[in-house]
């Protein structure tokens, strides 16, 4: 069983040691969701220079092996217990297979095998992946796992997770296959021992391909196994290291992983059994090369293994061996056997020029096409080394086949002992030793492979050796290519880095680059190129799979930076300006488009501008420009010079050329010169080259202006003009520099600097402010200047007169300069007389001080000190100007001393004594040797000395301590108040005493006496200094810097830079804390999750922050000693720690725990450590000599992975948990699924504030207890969980009893023997009743259904009867109520828009005539005459007149609607209102009226169809839309009265009447009977109907028998009265109910009055009930009069109207809510769940079905005889539009129409009945009408309706029929498309038949006035928009309008105030 392997062994991929670590255990988390790895990548992109981590796949377990397969783009990845394929491309998983962990024992055989039986227990074993190889031809994939003794599956090519070939066979075939042992045990079944596999192209005349196996033996003797001292041990005695075997898995699966040769052992090498401890071989890979031969070449198989030193011997080494195994010639050819070309030879690098170091051990190898690279280690004498030492060597292949050729040559021709000899530790083999075969000549194909005759295994004995290539501690793996003149070897590390190094032709490094792949994880021993894409390549670490790019050149952006970066990889793409790989430059191929790093820097394209300097002032005809480098040939190609700014001009280059080119440009235009900056006479410009829209290739080239030299350098202008780097000349006369010396007078100029005229500074006596000098100054060079007028200025508001006295000399006259300082320097210059700007040159400015003795001098030390300074001041009760005539001064008083520190100082002196105070000495001589403490001099320190206020002084040394006054004597002598001591500072010891050598390490040094003096210095190593220096009188506190090496080094406390004191202080530096891991490595959003980090040497840790990167949230506090950090972006924003209610602590010396902060987002973030106050870098790294240290600090090594927070909940998800105290509490929690992989530790579970102990944790179960009592006080506690700062209060526990309660349930349990009889009894009977509640439950539902199905079929058979009576009537009488065309347009145009008419009129109360009807009055002020005085009539009705004719203007008319659109308080209310009044006025012209509305329209939909056409004409914003609506309803009303009036009327007796068969709620509205579920009476209220004869004297007839409820109010009955009797007349001339009183006739002497409220009336719950019939218990068939009342009842008001508090009629207002609280007679009321009564919904839907599909039909239907002309006219405008602009898009069209026509008229009509009828539409009516215009509105939609058991009942109550209705909607649209087009004539007649058919219903002048009204408001918009438009003013329209306004201005406020 023990056996082999390691493909997939611990990622070090070392072979297995003797003794090997424990294996790492695998990861526990989730299996990793697709979603996963893409987030990843984009987080965990990394990018280092000349690398880039492009793709990342993380693996919950280590990982072992992976698989590349080009072909499909296809990786396989297998790690522990799971194999995954992803895909190439992003590395996404696309199946995934699971293959452990199962049951196990090293000790039994494979359970595959039936015959074997073991006793040894199996327990649950982890399956590490030993072989994953791919075989394309068979399309298997082979996993070998190392469970079941090293069993292999042949899985299948694309799909992982399926088994392609099972084996053995699951179901026997027809023979049954003998399964053996070697054919099961193929890989190592050790985790940490080595297997290599490599699938080999099939031999002669076999079928199928083989499998090369090398693998660590694991059997009995080995470390691997375990001992038990059982016989059966030798059972696993024989199994081989190396092996072919079988992988023909369509032939006879008998022979599947047999050794396929016969005998089997010629094919297997196999080390006998006493060798095995001094030939323990760990393998490394296995290979083909060359790995695809030419036809007839030789292929060759070779393994790469070491062969491991012994244990416990000192002497032994490792040996690195290369074995070669021959295959077959070509398809086809004879396999050789294993034993016969077998060979292996060792593989030596070690170091040269007397290194003599010596690499050992093999570590990784990788076949190039002529070399073999590999790296090798020397292992170290300590298991606990990080970083091994290594080293990269090569090796030739051709050197490796002489050595073999020669080997063979030496044992069977010239035997040589010393070069080859006989492997004797393998079992196989025909002869001991080498022998000479006699007369034989060995062919090369012998000399290469063997022969038969020459079956031995051979060993050579001398190495092949290596000088080493590169060396750097812990390298890993290799991979290499060849890439132009360079060979690149990418490394990786056991750091988790990937380094990649550029050779040179003398394989020597010529760049280094390196990126982390994975922080801490082991990059694994194999590498590969992507075979589709060899820019990419794959590797593998512990725990992730990544896809690098090899190069990442876009990060340099300039040529230099690309090719001086030496990247083999990386070229400067000419033409394109970006550095590239080669294959992503366009015609790289050619010469000259792409420079490759080889060609080095100097052959970046450079050019060169002549000239290089232009002179502003002179004309150029064009530029020179020289371009050199590798450039392609620039002629023909389109050329610009680029100035920037978008300014270029044309270049051109004459002829082809390379390297040297020549190109011509134009200069840029003069007018487009850049401004010369400020202070400056020149300006840069930058020249690009600009071929194909790039610039290639820059230069500079300089603007020059000499005139501006004067300006920027106006005190030295000729110095400067002549010394300027630009040919510049000084004219004197004009003092100016010019360009051309031509422009100079004659007179002589000078032409050197030296000469220019130029002022000599002369040193000046200070003046005293306000005093009057003249002050000379002299000049040179004066020649030039001399006579000239000049002036002297001391700056801007200062200027004297200057005399010329001679030709080198000037005065400046009787100069009187003031100041209010205690003393200022004026500026001396000379400057043009007239011409402010204009000086003499001063190259050294001259100044003169002015000084005033009354500013700046408070005491008379300072006053007289000044004298020193030339300054004349005199002491007299201040400071004061020193008179011609007064005597010198005198003496000032004595020194006042006021403070002195410090106060105390070493006997060593040198402490810098600070004295302030008053008169301490007028200069420093006065108190240079004054200065004492007590006896000890104290000398001053001139530097520090202030006048009179400050003397700073050295103390000087002291034979002992003592403590004395200072004494400064200056003349006279001043004493101090405070004394001064001198003391002995002593040290003691310092703690603690060893630290990091990185520093940061806080020591204390006690002692005593040490806060003396003014300067403390601590030395670490005598050099440097201890920072943040913190000291007391008993101890020093300071920060140790960092040292250089691990050692003890002395510490210094320095006072006063003198000697140290004396003491013994030593640091001992020790090597550097190391992190090697953080765990856990996930943590919640809200964070606060404990983070244990893992390393060595915490000992020395006095703190340490965690850093954790852009997470986005604000910094977060964190405990004390782990201080959490967060950082928004770099640089680092640091928090100083604070703590947390919890303490972290130091578990030892190699944990350390810490809180994750919290984040905003899910997101994987970088994580950096500071250990000490200092970055942690890790030592490895930098030692390694990857990075240079700096970028190794900024690399984050860490990530941690941000997820959702836990989400919890109780097991049933209640919100409320009973509990009664003193029981005990069980908490079951339910978890969602997450992948943070939480501890049972890390959850805190609390009632309130008591902790519920957590017993049993799952993935999805919490399950806690509470032991001790809960307290009661609350009644009431919150039960929150709380994982690190997440809190989640899941419910909320109520407590029932009390302290009572408590007593009780003590007295219960007493008893509870005596009860126990009572509780079965009553559970016995509680059982029977909820089974008979239950029965009776069962029953009412089975009622109720039956009942739902009984109303349903009465009720439309009772509602067909009364429709068919209806219909009879309606044709006797006079039918159907319609309102006069004339109340349909008002009404329909002005619903609420016009305030014109909603507030000024008012109909007026209606007067019932003797009939008990009351007309309707025209009360509409637009039917009606128009009412204005007769006075102002004339001119009123002149001015309408021309307004009317304005308006009939087109141009007008539309420039007049626009103009008011424009406007933004023109309301939509006010738009609406004008459409109407401008439908009315142009009522009589309604082509013309259709006309402008098209025009209109046009612009609304260019409008609409510029943003999003779907919403065009949705809503009613504009003006035209209005329009539109009107015009719709004048075109289809004859349509709508001669066609929908008769379904839509029926259509509301029906709905009228299906209200009224059940109760309705006279106060609520609600009814039983609806199809609006907010109107629904959700109450079984028992109704029965009344036929009552009723007698009224009204509306035409005498008596009637009337239908009513019992259930109905007084009122209702009235109305259904008052409908019975007045069903055949205009409901404007119905009685109301509140005009009538009904009188019952209970007998023939007895009647009464029926009212609602009445002193009968009920109260219920404090509420007054309305009578009914049934209260006043009125029977079938009574009689009842009904007449009009002169009084009105008017008490009551509206009875829907009337308070809810106080009355109520059918049902209480609370009784729809939950719980409410009800009276005892409404508590037995029979309740069911009020939702139970939406059915009744259905039951009123489908009454009504008939009469609704009748209407819609008629709506949506096409009559013969009256076709819909202005429908078709218009959907025929649409579509002409809709093609106009391009809109195919058939929905749009379908939503314009339905917009225009369905929507816009029929949705009005269908929601306001009364526009078309004189019918009373109540608030029930108008509640189902809104439903049914949504199923209108759905029907006419295209959108899919999205309906679920959440959607509202109005769209679910006609969603089974809304696609019938959708049906017929498309099929109206296409019948209308269909039609015969209508041309402008036929429509234009039809409109003015509708015009004339109405002409003169409506007063037009009314309308005009109103329109004229907005004309007003808006007056100078209009005038403005007029006189913008052309046609208006060619046509003079605004003169036209102004006449309107002067002809109804004057009057017509005044008219309309009179009306």
């Amino acid at each position: 069983m023990a056996r082999r392997a390691a493909g997939g062994a611990p990622l070090s991929a070392r072979a297995a040691a003797a003794s090997p670590p424990p294996p790492r255990p695998p990861r526990r988390a989730p299996r990793p969701c697709p979603l996963l790895p893409p987030l990843l990548l984009l987080l965990g992109a990394a990018r280092a220079g000349a690398l880039e981590v492009q793709r990342r796949f993380p693996s919950p377990t280590p990982t072992n092996n992976f698989a590349l397969d080009g072909a499909a783009g296809t990786v396989y990845l297998a790690a522990v217990n799971r194999l995954y394929q992803l895909s190439g491309a992003n590395l996404s998983l696309e199946a995934e297979a699971a293959v452990g962990p199962v049951a196990d024992s090293p000790l039994c055989h494979a359970p595959q095998l039936p015959q074997a039986s073991c006793e040894h227990p199996r327990r649950l074993t982890d399956n590490y992946n030993k072989i994953l190889q791919l075989d394309p031809g068979q399309g298997l994939v082979v996993a070998c796992g190392s469970i079941y003794q090293g069993f292999c599956q042949l899985r299948r090519r694309g799909n992982i997770s399926a088994v392609a070939v099972r084996f053995p066979p699951a179901a026997p075939p027809a023979e049954p296959v003998t399964v053996f042992p070697s054919m099961l045990n193929v890989a190592a079944n050790h985790p940490n021992a080595s297997t290599v596999g490599l699938v080999l192209p099939p031999a002669a005349g076999s079928g199928g391909s083989r499998l090369l196996v090398g693998a660590t033996y694991t059997g009995y003797g080995s470390a691997f196994f375990p001992r038990n001292r059982s016989l059966e041990d030798h059972r696993f005695e024989n199994t081989p290291e190396i092996a072919i075997r079988s992988l023909d898995a369509r032939g006879d699966l008998a022979k599947l992983f047999t050794f396929d040769l016969n005998p089997s052992d010629d094919n297997i090498l196999k080390i006998k059994q006493g060798a095995k401890e001094q030939h323990k071989l760990g393998f490394v890979r296995a290979f083909l090369h060359p790995p695809e031969p030419p036809p007839g070449a030789p292929s060759y198989a070779y393994l790469a293994l070491n062969s491991e030193a012994r244990a416990g011997d000192k002497e032994s080494q490792a040996r690195s061996l290369l074995a070669r195994i021959c295959l077959p010639r070509g398809a086809g050819g004879d396999a050789k056997k294993l034993t016969e070309s077998y060979i292996q030879l060792g593989l030596q690098c070690a170091g040269g020029a007397g290194r003599g170091d010596l690499y050992s051990r093999l570590v990784s190898v990788f076949p190039a096409r002529e070399l073999l690279f590999a790296v090798f280690e020397r292992p170290q004498g300590s298991p606990a080394a990080r970083a091994t030492p290594a080293a990269l060597c090569a090796f030739r292949f051709a050197d490796v086949q002489a050595a073999i050729r020669a080997a063979r040559n030496a044992c069977f021709v010239e035997p040589a002992p010393d070069v080859v000899a006989v492997l004797d530790s393998v079992v196989q083999g025909t002869g001991p030793a080498c022998e000479r075969k006699r007369n034989i000549q060995l062919q090369p194909e012998q000399l290469d492979c063997g022969a038969a005759h020459l079956q031995h295994p051979l060993s050579i004995l001398q190495p092949l050796k290596a000088t080493p290539v590169f060396r750097a501690p812990g390298l890993s793996s290799v991979a290499v290519a060849s890439v132009s003149n360079y060979t690149v070897v990418f490394l990786g590390t056991v750091s988790g880095r990937l380094l990649k190094i550029n050779l040179n032709e003398s394989m020597q490094v010529v760049s280094r680059r390196a990126v982390t792949v994975a922080y801490g994880e082991p990059v694994h021993h194999v590498m590969q190129f992507d075979p589709a894409d060899p820019g990419y390549l794959y590797l593998m670490t512990s725990h992730q799979m990544a896809r690098v790019k090899v190069a990442a050149c876009a990060v340099h952006t300039t040529c230099g930076d690309c090719v001086g970066a030496a990247d083999a990889y990386c070229g400067w793409c000419a033409l394109e300006t970006r550095c590239t790989l080669q294959q992503d430059c366009a015609n790289s191929s050619q010469r000259h488009f792409w420079t490759s790093a080889s060609e080095g820097p100097s052959r970046c394209p450079t050019m060169t501008v002549l000239p290089a300097e232009i002179d502003v002032h002179q004309e150029y005809s064009g530029m020179i420009l020289q371009i050199s480098g590798s450039l392609p040939s620039l002629s023909g190609m389109e050329m610009a010079c680029d100035y920037g700014n978008n300014i270029r001009t044309v270049a051109r280059v004459p002829g082809p050329a390379f390297d040297h080119q020549i190109a011509y440009c134009n200069l840029l235009p003069r007018d487009q010169f850049p401004p010369f900056p400020p202070h400056q006479d020149h300006v840069i410009v930058e020249m690009s080259v600009r071929v194909n829209g790039r610039n290639i290739v820059r230069a500079d080239f300089t603007i020059y202006n000499c005139s501006r030299v004067g300006q920027v350098y106006p005190h030295t202008a000729c110095t400067s003009c002549l010394s300027a780097q630009w040919p510049c000349f000084w004219c004197a006369q004009q003092h100016a520099c010019v360009s051309n010396q031509s422009r100079c007078e004659a007179s002589p100029n000078p032409m050197n600097p030296q000469d220019c005229p130029q002022i000599l500074p002369s040193a000046l006596a200070p003046m005293p402010t306000g005093s009057s000098q003249s002050i000379p100054v002299h000049l040179a060079n004066a020649a030039f200047q001399v006579g000239g007028a000049l002036e002297c200025s001391f700056g801007p508001e200062e200027v004297f007169e200057a005399i010329w006295v001679n030709e080198s000399t000037v005065h400046c006259n009787q100069v009187v300069l003031h100041t209010t300082q205690k003393s200022q320097v004026f500026p001396l210059s000379l400057q043009l007389k007239g011409q402010p700007a204009r000086f003499l040159d001063s190259p050294d400015p001259m100044t003169v001080e002015v000084y005033n003795c009354a500013m700046g001098s408070p005491d008379c030390s300072q006053c007289l000190g000044r004298e020193d300074l030339g300054h004349l001041c005199v002491w007299s009760d201040g400071c004061r100007l020193r008179g011609p005539l007064q005597p010198l001064p005198g003496t000032c008083p004595a020194p006042e001393i006021r403070t002195i520190e410090p106060l105390s100082g070493p006997l060593d002196g040198g402490t810098l004594l600070t004295i302030r105070g008053r008169n301490l000495g007028r200069r420093l001589s006065d108190v240079a040797h004054g200065v004492w403490v007590g006896s000890v001099a104290c000398e001053p320190l001139a530097n520090r000395y202030t006048v009179s206020e400050e003397i700073v002084c050295a103390t000087g040394p002291a034979p002992g301590p003592f403590s004395d006054v200072v004494t400064v004597n200056a003349s006279k002598e001043g004493k101090s108040r405070e004394r001064f001591s001198y003391v002995l500072p002593l040290v003691q010891f310092l703690e603690p005493d060893k630290g990091p050598k990185a520093g940061g390490t806080r020591i204390i040094i006690h002692g005593s006496d040490l806060h003396v003096g003014s300067e403390l210095q601590v030395l670490v190593n005598d050099t440097e200094p201890c920072t943040e220096l913190v000291r007391t009188e008993t101890s020093i506190t300071c920060t140790v810097p960092e040292g250089a090496l691990p050692a003890p080094v002395p510490v210094c406390v320095r006072f006063e830079r003198r000697g140290c004191v004396r003491s013994n202080l030593t640091f001992q530096y020790m090597q550097n804390p190391v992190i090697t891991a953080i765990s856990p490595r996930r943590s919640p959003v809200s964070g606060g999750r404990t983070i244990t980090v893992a390393g060595e040497r915490f000992h020395m840790v006095q703190n340490v922050s965690m850093a954790v990167h852009h997470i986005g949230r604000e910094p977060t506090r964190a405990s004390p000693y782990c201080v959490s950090r967060i950082t928004v972006s770099l640089p680092l924003c640091l928090l100083e720690p604070q703590s947390l209610p919890f303490l972290h602590i130091f578990l030892n010396s190699t944990l350390i725990t810490c809180p994750s902060p919290g984040a905003l987002s899910n997101a994987s973030a970088p994580v950096d450590f500071f250990i000490n106050g200092r970055a942690y870098a890790d030592e490895a790294a930098v030692a390694e000599e990857l990075l240079d240290p700096d970028e190794a600090r900024r690399g984050s090594r860490f990530r941690l992975d941000y997820l959702p927070d836990p989400q919890f909940s109780t097991a049933k998800r209640e919100k409320w948990i009973k509990h009664h105290p003193g029981e005990p509490l069980t908490l079951v929690i339910h978890k969602e699924q997450d992948s943070l992989g939480l501890e049972s530790h890390e959850y805190r579970i609390k009632i309130g504030q008591v902790a519920c102990d957590i017993q049993i944790v799952s993935d999805r179960v919490i399950h806690c207890s509470v032991n001790e009592s809960l307290g009661t006080a609350e009644g009431q506690l919150p039960i929150t969980i709380q994982v690190g700062n997440f809190n989640q209060t899941i419910a909320t526990l109520q407590l029932g009893g009390s302290e009572t309660a408590i007593i009780v349930s003590i007295v219960i349990c007493s008893v509870l023997l005596l009860l126990s009889v009572v509780a079965l009894f009553v559970f016995c009977t509680k059982s029977r009743r909820a089974e008979r509640y239950w029965q009776k439950t069962l029953l009412q539902m089975e009622e109720m259904e039956s009942q739902i199905r009984e109303e349903i079929r009465k009720g439309f058979a009772e509602l067909q009867t009364d429709m068919t009576d209806l219909t009879k009537e309606l044709n006797r009488s006079q039918g159907i109520p319609f309102l006069e065309y004339k109340h349909f347009v008002t009404r329909t145009f002005f619903p609420k828009c016009s305030s014109l008419y909603e507030e000024r009129y008012v109909l007026p109360s209606q007067t019932l005539n003797s009939q008990g009807s009351c007309p309707v009055q025209e009360t509409h002020p637009l039917l009606g005459e128009w009412k204005i005085p007769e006075s102002c009539r004339p001119n009123m009705e002149e001015g309408i007149s021309l307004f009317s004719s304005l308006l009939n203007n087109k141009h007008f008319l539309i420039v007049f609607v626009h103009a008011l659109e424009q406007q933004k308080d023109f309301a939509v209310r006010d738009r609406c209102s004008l459409a109407s009044l401008l439908t009315i006025a142009l009522h009589g012209k309604l082509e013309y009226y259709t006309g402008i509305m098209k025009e209109l329209l046009v612009d609304l939909i260019d409008a609409s169809a510029a943003k999003n056409p779907k919403l065009m004409l949705r809503r009613t914003e504009s003006v035209v839309e209005k329009m539109l609506t009107n015009w719709m309803s004048i075109c289809m009303y004859s349509c709508l009265r001669e066609t929908v009036g008769e379904p839509f009327f029926l259509l509301l007796c029906a709905i009228k009447q299906q209200i009224n068969k059940g109760s309705i709620d006279a106060i609520t509205g609600k009814a039983r009977y609806t199809l609006n579920e907010e109107w629904l009476l959700r109450e079984n209220i028992e109704a029965k109907p009344r036929n009552l004869n009723v007698s009224f004297q009204g509306c035409g007839m005498d008596s009637l028998s009337v239908r009513a409820m019992d259930t109905d109010t007084l009122t209702q009955v009235k109305e259904k009265i008052l409908e019975a009797f007045c069903k055949n007349v205009p409901y404007s001339q119905w009685p109301r109910a509140e005009d009538v009183d009904l009188e019952w006739f209970a007998s023939s002497t007895q009647s009464y009055i029926l009212r609602d409220l009445d002193d009968t009336s009920v109260v219920e719950d404090g509420r007054k009930k309305l009578n009914t019939l049934a209260h006043y218990k009125i029977p079938e068939g009574a009689s009842l009069a009904m007449s009009l009342t002169d009084k009105k009842d008017n008490t009551l008001g509206r009875v829907k109207d009337l308070d809810t508090e106080k009355y109520f009629h059918l049902v209480l207002p609370t009784d729809e809510l939950a719980e409410p609280k009800k009276s005892h007679r409404q508590s037995h009321r029979k309740k069911v769940l009020p939702e139970i009564y939406l059915t009744r919904l259905l039951s009123t839907k489908g009454t009504l079905q008939k009469f609704l599909d009748d209407l819609f039909k008629a709506i949506l239907s096409i009559r013969e005889d009256k076709p819909p002309l202005a429908v078709k006219y218009f959907f025929d405008f649409l579509e002409e539009q809709a093609e106009k602009r391009g809109i195919s898009d058939p929905d749009t069209l379908h939503i314009w129409k339905t917009n225009s026509l369905p929507l816009r008229f029929w949705v009005n009509i269908l929601k306001n009945p009364q526009f078309v009828f004189d019918i009373d539409k109540t608030d029930h009516i108008d509640a189902c009408l809104s439903v049914i215009a949504q199923a209108f509105i759905d029907a006419c939609s295209i959108s899919d309706l999205q309906l679920g058991k959440d959607s509202p009942t109005n769209k679910l109550l006609y969603a089974k029929e809304i696609p019938e209705y959708r049906k017929i909607v498309q099929r109206y649209y296409k019948q209308i498309h269909d039609m015969t087009p209508l041309s402008e004539q036929e429509m234009n007649a039809h409109l003015a038949e509708e015009s004339r058919k109405y002409q003169n219903e409506f007063n037009t002048n009314v309308a005009m006035a109103e329109i004229y009204k907005y004309a007003k408001r808006y007056r100078t918009q209009i005038m403005t928009a007029l006189e913008a438009n052309p046609t208006a003013r060619r046509t003079q329209l605004q003169h036209k309008f102004e006449q309107v306004v002067a002809l109804m201005e004057d009057n017509i406020y005044e008219c309309y105030s009179e009306a």
